[in-house]
């Protein structure tokens, strides 16, 4: 585990790097002020009107093949683009650099336009079920042809699963085998586009946000806007979704058939909900690089432990 010396000096390292890489691009940087620092770290440039988001805890997929990543924030930057161009209310890339990763002393990061950020409040659930509605009848019409089938939970479950295998301090042997018994019976499902659709020959693929994008949305002066496109893939919309309350699905609901939408499938919401607590799992694989994990996901695991086992589709 890192020490709590260790990760400051990782976050240095990360705010150094994102200033050498916005000055080389030809910003003025005379504060580097961290906003945020957790899976990663995100430094506005003031004066400039720029935020760099530094990712620093990754996954082994990223670690070891940094192509990989870069691929995904490519990915986010194009949708996140074209949602911007179109007006729809999104944090935009940067508007005064190239929309494209940057890669500098060992970190991979990406552009944004600052925008200012109210106080937090408690969300109108109500509302962020209709602005998710909204989102997902947007991103119908996005060209997914440079997306991923469900990238994250073909990569980051499997992978994650093996890593908590070679470190067997962080969750119980039963546990583990547990995750790997509902990982192998939804397995062929999330990795296969054509195994997904035989099985849900009703329900349409699309370009989604992929982590919960009632959750990762901003308060600005403006209105809220979406953000956190980090995941962004192709799967059912029912994976935005997973863990939503019955009320909020509801709300959802009724806003997607207002829009033209088809209503959730509850069998893909089970799946997608069962892969979405896989995932949270799994991401104990990062404590070594983010301690903290172990007591912020200990929540999860105990509910996860208190919901009968999936054993079928």
């Amino acid at each position: 585990m890192l020490t709590a010396d260790e990760i400051a000096g990782r976050t240095a390292r990360a705010v150094s790097a994102a200033t050498t890489a916005g000055t080389e691009l030809g910003l003025r940087v005379d504060d580097a002020r961290v906003l945020y620092d957790v899976f990663s770290v995100v430094v506005h440039l003031a004066p400039a009107p720029v935020v760099v988001r530094v990712p620093t805890v990754v996954p082994p997929s990223y670690a070891n093949a940094p192509d990989v990543q870069t691929a995904q924030q490519r990915a986010e930057l194009a949708v996140t683009g074209w949602l911007a161009d179109r007006g729809y209310p999104v944090v935009p890339p940067s508007p005064l650099l190239p929309r494209e990763p940057v890669r500098r002393d060992g970190f991979s990061m990406t552009f944004w336009q600052f925008v200012e950020q109210l106080p937090e409040v408690e969300p109108d659930m109500g509302n962020r079920m209709e602005q998710t509605a909204q989102l997902h009848a947007a991103l119908r019409e996005y060209d997914a042809g440079d997306l991923g089938f469900w990238a994250p939970f073909g990569t980051y479950i499997p992978e994650g699963l093996a890593e908590l295998k070679r470190l067997p301090g962080l969750i119980g042997a039963a546990d583990l085998e547990r995750a790997q018994r509902e990982w192998g019976v939804i397995a062929p499902i999330l990795t296969s586009r054509k195994a997904f659709e035989a099985a849900f020959p009703g329900v349409e693929l699309q370009t989604i946000h992929g982590d919960a994008p009632y959750h990762n949305m901003i308060a600005t002066p403006e209105g809220e806007l979406w953000s956190d496109f980090e995941l962004v893939t192709v799967g059912a919309v029912e994976s935005d979704l997973a863990l939503v309350g019955p009320e909020d699905l509801a709300a959802y609901d009724a806003a997607a058939v207002r829009l033209g939408l088809r209503p959730l499938d509850p069998g893909v919401l089970r799946i997608t909900e069962a892969a979405g607590q896989l995932a949270m799992i799994t991401a104990l694989a990062m404590a070594p690089q983010l301690p903290m994990l172990v007591e912020g996901i200990a929540p999860m695991i105990d509910l996860w432990r208190s919901t009968p086992p999936l054993t079928e589709i």
